[in-house]
């Protein structure tokens, strides 16, 4: 029988967050337990956190009609049962004002758990977990699913079970009474709730451990070595983290922070869904580490014998891949004001290069860090006023942004500058009320000899994006396709503020999928290149598929404006879809042909609007202004089109986008005066 729950008959009616204001009845053999009773006000002192450890109150989901909060649980088959059909139910109420939110009780479930189990199934509504089960304990919860229904001022007006479809051991083609729909419509119609509790079934709440805490753990044996490998990469002197953990006092005064926000796996920032694909930056901690830690923090911090501390690394001083060949800076400092909007800046260096260079190893170095939003730069090959090509193929040398956006090249693997190149620094500031002069700079490690591969990127991007005000689920793709054999060495997925997820599969030239990243709680704040510990080999014909998910409704903490509609943008409040893919032809040679290989742009076009990459364009992959311009013109959008019917609707367009020729004067040349 499974740790997490074990199977009973009956099950205490959800509760929720609040004062205590009865006690609500038991079932089975659930002990009493103390509730907020039916007609009773919540309180908003208690707490939740979201996806990316934000503390959520649940008042701030305020301004709705009912509030209904659904109670779930990662592992329980009766709760996954059940949530299909809450993710309709909430589809059907949102235009009604209704608020339903997803919350997590069970404690061996962490932040990454929950995040992958509702970006799997979709799920378009608010998520949040109950740490520490204090909303479970405090309003009498032991199982899951269950729902609670809140009225526009947070009183209690329902709780219990979904419907009576399902249960421990039994399943019913129809229910016989929707207890929810029937609570949420007779709150809508300002009729009181005619039954206000039922009986759920469903799976116990899992509860922490209550083993005995460990005596033999120490800061010299056990936690030492997992800061130093872990955590001080960023957290020393002159890095991206606020404070330090390079000995045993920079521990101890933030332990019970280390605690909470790596048993929340808030911390060490790494975003990819651990079920698909291997990288070798991964930064999660590994379960045992992370009990290593709490351990430690229980037992009192004992700091242990010295003798066993490991040996420190020598960190170079503002370097993380140590010291490089070549150090280069931004010709002038900028001077960032205290507030406004700035737009990009750039700054173009000539390195001097009278040869090819090959990059092993690249870094980027934020001025103040505190004002640079990013940092990128570009190649500027000879005869190059811009860094991309009509392909989307991007020469980028190195970026930075908060999180990784460094190079390093995997083994017989190089990035070419091409000699008499140069290179342009993109800077895009934030200011922060302070008044500062940045000059950002990179560091450069070169390879001794030109290396088997060139690495390549490809950035395939969705520029018509749409998103319309208050939608809390907006979905778009994107696709890229190999036109020959080729090795995925990394990916890089790029949204705004209101980016939820970002998910990357390829698609093999026989239809068969392979999920390549998953980023289920994608996190602005946190910029990750996710370098695939071996390459991912791509067949020709091969397409890269991208799917997103954008939250633009009012829940979402870091939106500005939920108001308006959002549209592809260089600004943080607007928003991107960039699926970079960083790759190296199977064959050395390669580049070199496909500079020969002359393509239709018919096939072209067709390759952007196939979204999907189903080979197949229909109405909902094409552009709202290409549509317009299609209905203008009088060429009717067939419901789908292949490749090769595009061909003649291509030159169609072609005739009528083509400006007719300038027709020479005629006339008189002597009237003409000449």
């Amino acid at each position: 029988m499974s740790k997490s729950y074990t199977w009973m008959s009956f099950l205490m009616p959800v509760v929720i967050l609040g004062t205590v204001g009865g006690t609500a009845p038991a079932w089975g053999d659930d002990k009493p337990v103390s509730a907020l009773a039916i007609g009773a006000k919540t309180t908003d002192k208690n707490s939740l956190r979201d996806l990316h450890g934000n503390r959520r109150p649940l008042h701030d989901f305020k301004d709705h009609r009912a509030l209904v909060l659904a109670f779930l649980g990662t592992e329980c088959p009766i709760s996954n049962l059940y949530l299909p059909g809450l993710i309709e139910l909430e589809k059907k109420y949102r235009t009604k004002n209704v608020q339903f939110i997803a919350v997590y009780p069970n404690e061996h479930e962490d932040l990454d758990q929950v995040a992958m189990h509702t970006r799997d199934r979709d799920v378009p509504f608010p998520v949040l977990k109950d740490f520490g089960q204090r909303l479970a304990d405090t309003l009498g919860m032991r199982r899951v699913p269950a729902v609670v229904v809140l009225d526009k001022e947070f009183v209690l007006r329902y709780r219990g079970r979904i419907d009576d479809r399902y249960g421990v051991g039994f399943r019913r083609q129809k229910a016989t009474r929707n207890d929810l729909i029937q609570a949420i419509d007779e709150l809508l119609a300002d009729k009181k709730v005619s039954v206000t509790e039922t009986e759920p079934d469903g799976c116990l709440l899992d509860h922490a451990s209550t083993q005995p805490a460990r005596k033999d753990v120490t800061y010299a044996k056990d936690v030492a070595p997992i800061l130093q490998q872990r955590c001080q990469e960023c957290h020393r002197p002159e890095q991206a983290a606020p404070f330090a953990l390079m000995n045993y006092n920079d521990a101890v005064k933030h332990a019970r922070m280390l605690k909470e926000v790596t048993t929340q796996r808030r911390m060490p920032p790494w975003h990819a869904d651990p079920r698909h694909g291997k990288f070798s930056n991964d930064r999660r901690l590994t379960s045992k580490e992370i009990d290593t830690l709490a351990a430690w923090v229980d037992a009192g911090t004992p700091r242990g014998d010295d003798k066993d501390l490991p040996k420190p690394i020598a960190w170079v001083k503002g370097w993380k891949n140590g010291k490089p060949d070549l150090i280069l800076e931004m010709p002038e400092a900028f001077e960032v004001p205290a507030d406004g909007v700035l737009p990009y800046k750039h700054y173009t260096i000539d390195p001097g290069f009278k040869e090819d260079m090959w990059v092993e190893k690249g870094e980027a170095r934020p001025g103040v860090a505190g004002v640079v939003h990013h940092v990128v730069v570009y190649i500027l090959k000879p005869g190059q006023n811009r860094p991309f090509d009509n392909e989307g193929n991007m020469s980028i040398l190195v970026g930075w942004a908060p999180g990784d956006l460094g190079l390093n090249c995997p083994p017989d693997t190089g990035l070419r500058i091409p000699k008499g190149s140069k290179l342009m620094f993109e800077l895009h500031y934030t200011p922060n009320g302070t008044a500062v002069k940045d000059r950002s700079s990179i560091g450069i490690t070169f390879l001794k000899k030109a290396p088997k591969y060139e690495m390549f990127t490809n950035s395939f991007v969705n520029e018509s994006i749409r998103i319309p005000p208050r939608d809390p689920h907006y979905r778009a793709e994107n696709t890229f396709r190999f036109r020959a054999d080729a090795l995925i060495l990394g990916l890089v997925p790029h949204m705004h503020w209101r980016g939820k997820d970002y998910f990357y599969e390829l698609i093999y030239p026989d239809g068969r999928k392979q999920t390549l990243l998953s980023v289920p709680r994608w996190d602005f704040n946190w910029q990750n290149v996710y370098q695939f510990a071996k390459p991912i080999k791509v067949p020709k014909g091969s397409r890269l598929h991208a799917v997103a998910h954008w939250d633009n409704s009012r829940n979402n903490p870091y939106n500005p404006d939920p108001n308006k509609e959002v549209r592809f943008g260089l600004q943080t409040w607007e928003e991107m879809m960039v699926g970079w893919v960083v790759y190296t032809w199977e064959q050395p040679d390669t580049a070199e042909k496909l500079t020969h290989e002359k393509v239709h742009p018919a096939e072209k076009l067709f390759e952007r609007l196939d979204r999907n990459g189903d080979n197949v364009i229909t109405p909902d992959e094409i552009p709202e202004q290409l549509k317009v311009y299609l209905k203008l013109q009088g060429i009717k959008i067939p419901e789908r089109i292949t490749a090769k019917e595009f061909l003649p609707v291509y030159e169609e367009l072609r005739k009528r986008f083509q400006k007719p020729k300038a027709k020479p004067p005629t006339g008189d040349k002597k009237k003409s005066g000449s």
